[in-house]
């Protein structure tokens, strides 16, 4: 099996290593591809942002109206493709066909709201700040940027920046997940049909090799990434001790409040797609489910959603659920499910050691409830990224805001009531970046920031709309002074 090619310059081009990793289909344990790997990646990448700089370079200059133009056609081509990059994610990450068509269009809408730059970059003029004194800022692209993107959403993360950077008059640099590098190889195909400079967008494989040459390399200007908090905390630190501009998202231990007046019915249809929608692997997915005042009829509609939920490969009609990414994920995911009961917690619903007809070599966890696991335990901190519902019950929403705001994660805060008072005040009080009123996923559209708080993000400026365009550009403040007697002497 070939190995998966680099884009630098406008060229599919071989990477120097002859490291590689395998690409794995998690539902069926296919191999789909050999990907570049290693130390010697960071080659690559060097060559990659001398490309990059010489192209933006060219770029900057362009009329802002100009550089959006290939947005258009980026926007239809992605439509006209959508079937294909849908079920290729679907391959390589494991979710539905459902769920790999709503993250593409998610993508979509990002270049939709990256159209909009010739008026999201224009700023501020006053006259006369003093006497025949004019001051004015104007904003500037940064110079070459990079994205240095997860597994869980292989087409929608780098567009939260890539459409956003080379609107903003950047160049960009893109190193997939090396899980996931298929669905990014396609989207590249069609940015090469776009009449953009060459070198303007490469797309560089790897692992660490390859993040720390992007993270050390003095000619990108900036570093955006999704992923753990641990390695969130790397890239930062790592990335701004190097002077550059960086947006780590981190993970999550995402808490969803239930108040006895919510409806049963669909807040426990809401909740179940949030926990297990994607197998549990995306940073909103809602982890830690807390009743307020007990009642037993939502767990038990809790549990009953839960247990119908259709696994299987997400290709397949009818499938609800997928694998998990990886037979390590799925090992890691089931021992933390085992460390909850010994702490503990006890097994509601038990989704481990779970087989598919047909797919029993896929990585495959049934949804699972573990109830009642111990405040000051360690898997209530932990972030599982995994199809599991931890089950908590507590007295008062006091009570529930109060562990809420204890978490040192704050990526999501969901609330379900029927009260208009009750939800006012978890918005305003819960410590969190994305707040959700009988939502279960809080997810922003694109014209707003992905806000996340706490542990789950490090940095100034968000991903998605006026903050990516802030990020992508640099400020400059101009003063002028035209006196009178000048304008005689010419």
């Amino acid at each position: 099996m070939s190995v998966l090619k680099n884009y630098i310059n406008g060229s599919w081009v071989s990477s120097v290593s002859t490291e590689t990793v395998d690409v794995i289909n998690p539902a069926t344990a296919e191999l789909l591809a050999k990907v570049p790997y290693g130390n010697a990646t960071a080659k690559d990448l060097n060559d990659a942002v001398a490309a990059a700089q010489d192209a933006y370079l060219q770029w900057k200059n362009v009329p802002v109206l100009k550089r959006i133009q290939p947005l258009f056609k980026l926007k239809q081509l992605l439509e006209d493709n959508q079937e294909e990059i849908s079920k290729l994610i679907t391959m390589e990450c494991g979710k539905t066909l459902a769920e790999s068509s709503g993250e593409l269009q998610r993508a979509i809408e990002n270049v939709e709201v990256a159209a909009g730059a010739p008026i999201l970059m224009q700023s501020e003029f006053l006259e006369n700040v003093a006497g025949g004194i004019d001051e004015f800022m104007i904003r500037q692209p940064l110079g070459v940027t990079s994205c240095i993107a997860p597994f869980n959403f292989p087409a929608m993360i780098s567009f939260w920046f890539l459409p956003y950077a080379i609107a903003c008059g950047n160049s960009m640099i893109v190193k997939p997940s090396e899980k996931v590098p298929l669905t990014m190889m396609k989207i590249f195909e069609l940015l090469h049909q776009l009449d953009l400079p060459k070198g303007l967008v490469n797309m560089v494989h790897g692992g660490k090799g390859t993040v720390d040459a992007i993270l050390d390399n003095p000619d990108v200007k900036s570093v955006s990434f999704v992923g753990s908090t641990p390695v969130a905390k790397y890239i930062y630190a790592r990335g701004t001790a190097n002077g550059k501009r960086v947006q780590a998202q981190g993970g999550a231990k995402n808490p969803v409040v239930i108040l006895p007046d919510a409806d049963i019915e669909m807040t426990s249809q809401i909740i179940a797609d949030s926990v297990y929608g994607c197998a549990g692997q995306r940073c909103l997915a809602a982890s830690v489910v807390i009743t307020v005042e007990k009642n037993d009829k939502f767990r038990d509609s809790l549990y009953e959603t839960a247990k119908a939920r259709a696994v299987g490969y997400g290709l397949n009609k009818g499938t609800e659920m997928g694998p998990v990414i990886s037979k390590e994920s799925k090992s890691r995911v089931e021992s933390l499910i085992a460390e909850g009961v010994k702490e503990g917690g006890s097994l509601l619903l038990d989704g481990r050691d779970s087989k598919v007809n047909g797919f029993e070599n896929g990585n495959f966890i049934k949804p699972t409830i573990i109830e009642n696991i111990p405040l000051d335990g360690e898997l209530i901190k932990t972030e599982i990224f995994g199809p599991v519902m931890s089950l908590l019950h507590m007295k008062t929403i006091d009570e529930a805001i109060a562990f809420i705001n204890r978490n040192k994660y704050g990526n999501m805060a969901c609330m379900f009531t029927s009260s208009g008072s009750s939800a006012r005040r978890f918005r305003n009080e819960a410590m969190a970046g994305n707040i959700g009123i009988n939502i279960g996923v809080a997810a922003p559209m694109a014209q707003f920031p992905f806000s996340g708080w706490k542990e789950s993000f490090f940095g100034d400026l968000h991903g998605q709309g006026r903050h990516a365009v802030e990020f992508f550009t640099q400020t400059k403040v101009v003063v002028e002074r035209w006196p009178k007697e000048w304008s005689r002497k010419f």
